[in-house]
């Protein structure tokens, strides 16, 4: 009888890389910016994003903006996710699969890998809403104050992405606005690499509100130049992390309010609340023209 205990399978190490890929491995000459078409460089980052992965992809491709560097940031996923960047790898400029601490880690993985002067970030469940959304992107930076811009996005249903149901209109960004429960959209917020280096890239102490916390961090603390386009960027399927339940809700508004105390901000709890209640409330009843 054999009485042996069986070897453990090695565990990888925490960032060990499963699988990478892209046309940057491939020996090719690399994207650079060029005269009046600075490299815009596009990061998704994704776990477990089969069901929706390659309409991200696509999206990107269809784009008319000719000098877009295409990142995939993958936390180890266990579906279909790799053959799919596989099946689409000549679109994609540079993929890597590894395990993280979450999404604001490999969202800072992408940074770290972008070439780009401008940096974007569409999610595995998200899609521009029109072709030409990243040429008026970089359009806009051809100011050369212009640091950062963002503009509105759409909730839309996971099996009919036609069907809005929540339409997150923004606005042009005034000192105040954070405190009464504003924010820009995070998937349609658009910086120059260069703010990344300078102020940081996502602070890992926040799980859920790390995006709210940089644009702030950007827009308040450091007062860069943004400009609002007043148009729908992105759309969204619903179901993001942070409204799956209560409890995240209340975990989100909690590293608000931690965001607020790092940065100055002092909004009363009421104003806060109700401004937010208020935004959320027109966007279930807005829709865009």
């Amino acid at each position: 009888m054999n009485t042996s205990i069986p070897a453990q399978e090695p565990q990888p190490a925490p960032n060990a890389i499963r699988g990478e890929g892209g046309a940057r491995t491939k020996n090719g000459a690399p994207r650079a910016s060029r005269p009046g078409k600075p490299l815009l460089t596009i990061i998704t980052v994704v776990y477990n994003g089969a069901a929706t992965l390659a309409h991200t992809i696509a999206t990107i491709s269809e784009q008319g903006y000719d000098n877009v560097e295409y990142i995939i940031v993958d936390g180890g996923s266990t579906d279909a996710t790799l053959a799919i960047i596989r099946e689409h790898e000549d679109k994609i400029d540079y993929w890597v699969s590894a395990k993280d601490k979450g999404i604001y880690d490999a969202m800072n993985k992408g940074i770290a890998l972008a070439r780009g002067e401008i940096i974007g970030f569409l999610n595995a469940d998200d899609f521009y809403a029109e072709p030409d959304v990243l040429e008026q992107v970089c359009a806009t930076f051809d100011a050369a104050a212009v640091d950062a811009c963002y503009g509105d996005l759409c909730y839309v249903k996971q099996d009919n992405t036609k069907h809005v149901v929540r339409y997150w209109r923004s606005s042009a960004f005034v000192p105040g606005l954070f405190q009464s429960g504003w924010c820009p959209p995070h998937p349609t917020f658009f910086a120059r690499k260069r703010l990344y280096d300078q102020f940081g890239g996502f602070d890992l102490d926040y799980r859920i509100a790390g995006d709210m916390e940089l644009m702030a961090r950007l827009l308040v603390a450091h007062k860069v130049h943004s400009v609002y386009l007043p148009r729908v960027l992105v759309n969204m399927r619903m179901g993001g992390e942070s409204n799956k339940s209560v409890g995240n809700v209340i975990k989100q508004n909690r590293e608000i309010w931690k965001a607020f105390g790092k940065h100055g901000m002092q909004p009363s709890l009421a104003g806060f609340i109700g401004g937010k209640l208020f935004a959320r409330c027109k966007q279930f009843l807005l829709r865009p023209s």
